[in-house]
C-alpha cells in the first residue's frame, strides 16, 4: 500500500477483504487481526489515533465472511469445508501480510479474542516472521475458558437462572428471548462493558462464521472451537509478546498468568475498569502498555516479566 486510508484487497481465490491502513509514511508497522470469529475491525478503530503519533502504521483489515468484506455462500458445504477452518484463516493472514509487503521481522501482529488465537498460531506456524506479538484478551486453550465463563454465570445468577439457560442450551433453543436477556445481561458486563463501544443499528456479526466455530454467543462453545489448544506448544513462541487482558473480563486472568510463565519473552498487562474489549473501555491504560511494549523491542530495551 502507497496511501493512507481504505482499500479493497483482492485474494488469490478471487474473493475480496476490505482493508485499512493509516500512518504509511511511518517505520514500524501493526497488522491487527478482530475477534468474532466474524465480528469486524470496529475494535481497532482507534488505534491510528493513538499510535501513529509514536511512528506506527496501523493496518485493520476485515476477514472473509466479516461485514465489510466478501461473503462466501456459506450454505454451500463446498465454501465451508474450503474456507471455515484455522488454516484458511491462517493462510489469510500471511497473504494479507505478503500484499502488505511487510518483510521477516519488520512487522507487529496484534489479535484480539479470536484473532488472538489466529495470532498465536501464526506465530508458531511461521517463526521468525513477527518482529513482535500482542494476544489481547486471549488465552492459548479454550476449555479452560469455558470454565471461567461458567463460573462467572454461576456468580453473576441464582442457581435457577443458570438451571434455566443450561435447560435452553441443551434443548438448542437458542432464540428464547428470555436466554437471550441473560446472555446480553454477561456480555454487557464482560465483553463490551463500556456504553460508546463500537455499534451499529443493525447485527454486522458475520454470523455463519461465528456460529460455525464458536456458537450462539460468548458463553458457549458448541462449535469447532470446542477444546481448542496449543497451552503444549506456547513455549516455542520465542518473540517479544505483550499478553493483555481485561481486569474483569471472560478470559481467566489466571491462565494469562501461566501464559507469561510459559512464553520466554513476555510481558502482562491488565487494563482496570475493563472487560474483553478493553481497548475500548480504558483506552488510556491500554494504549499506555501496548506503546512502551512497542517501544522497548524497538530500542532493543524489551524486558519479559
Amino acid at each position: 500500500m502507497t496511501k493512507d486510508g481504505t482499500h479493497i484487497l483482492s485474494l488469490e481465490n478471487g474473493y475480496h477483504l476490505w482493508l485499512r491502513t493509516d500512518g504509511t509514511d511511518k517505520p514500524i508497522k501493526l497488522l491487527t487481526l478482530h475477534g468474532g470469529p466474524g465480528a469486524g475491525h470496529e475494535p481497532y478503530e482507534r488505534f491510528p489515533e493513538f499510535l501513529n503519533p509514536d511512528g506506527i502504521e496501523v493496518t485493520q483489515y476485515d476477514q472473509l465472511g466479516a461485514w465489510y468484506s466478501d461473503q462466501p455462500d456459506f450454505d454451500d458445504p463446498a465454501n465451508v469445508e474450503q474456507f471455515l477452518n484455522y488454516d484458511y484463516y491462517l493462510n489469510e493472514v500471511e497473504e494479507v501480510r505478503q500484499q502488505l509487503g511487510y518483510e521477516d521481522g519488520e512487522f507487529y501482529l496484534a489479535g484480539h479474542s479470536w484473532g488472538g488465537l489466529l495470532a498465536q498460531e501464526y506465530a508458531l506456524r511461521h517463526p521468525g516472521v513477527v518482529k513482535g506479538l500482542i494476544i489481547i484478551s486471549m488465552i492459548d486453550n479454550i476449555d479452560d475458558y469455558v470454565t471461567n465463563i461458567n463460573a462467572i454465570r454461576e456468580h453473576e445468577f441464582d442457581a435457577d437462572v443458570v438451571a434455566f439457560m443450561s435447560e435452553v442450551e441443551e434443548r438448542g433453543e437458542w432464540d428464547n428471548p428470555t436466554y437471550q436477556a441473560y446472555a446480553t445481561q454477561l456480555d454487557q458486563a464482560y465483553i463490551t462493558r463500556h456504553p460508546n463501544a463500537p455499534h451499529h443499528q443493525i447485527s454486522t456479526m458475520g454470523t455463519a462464521v461465528y456460529n460455525h466455530f464458536q456458537g450462539n454467543n460468548e458463553f458457549v462453545i458448541t462449535g469447532e472451537l470446542a477444546h481448542w489448544s496449543i497451552a503444549e506448544r506456547l513455549h516455542k513462541i520465542t518473540v517479544p509478546t505483550l499478553l493483555t487482558f481485561g481486569g474483569h473480563e471472560s478470559m481467566p486472568l489466571s491462565i494469562a498468568e501461566e501464559m507469561r510463565d510459559k512464553i520466554p519473552n513476555a510481558r502482562l498487562r491488565v487494563t482496570p475498569d475493563a472487560g474483553h474489549v478493553h481497548m475500548v473501555d480504558n483506552p488510556e491504560v491500554f494504549f499506555y502498555n501496548l506503546r512502551h511494549f512497542i517501544q522497548d523491542v524497538e530500542t532493543g530495551t524489551f524486558q519479559p516479566d
